[in-house]
């Protein structure tokens, strides 16, 4: 494992993180659900373990069961300023999914691949094309 260490958090500060180590992937995912839950036409995600990450704060979390596996996805949030953290799920339990958008650093951490583009906005697939990608859920 590196020396390095990436910081992030939520809106108002009362959930920070630290990531020990670069990420196994950096993905872009096109699913409703990350839609649904960002607000945003796609969500830009660090793929981490477990080990990894350092979380500091209480997370409330919204347990999502409209999950194209069956397996719920846990969405790990700020319950002050409603910040979308990080996702767990049961089909890769120690993986961490954490939303790029909250990282202290606005460099580097650019998507390597892109997922669920059978749901993405006509537009949105055509900013990321070029970077290999899948039409539904990813091989991890």
């Amino acid at each position: 494992m590196t020396d390095i260490v990436h910081k992030g958090g939520c809106n108002c500060g009362a959930l920070r993180y630290e990531i020990k180590g670069e990420p196994g992937l950096v993905l872009a995912c096109h699913c409703l659900n990350c839609q649904r839950q960002g607000g945003a036409a796609f969500s830009v995600n660090l793929i981490i373990t477990e080990e990894q990450l350092a979380l500091h704060g209480d997370p409330k979390v919204y347990v999502d069961k409209d999950t194209d596996s069956g397996n719920f996805a846990y969405r790990h949030f700020c319950g002050n300023c409603g910040s979308p953290i990080l996702t767990t799920s049961d089909l890769f339990p120690h993986i961490r999914v954490i939303k790029a958008g909250t990282l202290d650093e606005r460099t580097g951490f650019a998507p390597q691949a892109v997922c669920w583009t059978d749901t993405a906005f006509d537009w949105g697939a055509e900013l990321l094309k070029g970077i290999p990608s899948s039409p539904r859920n990813p091989q991890l």
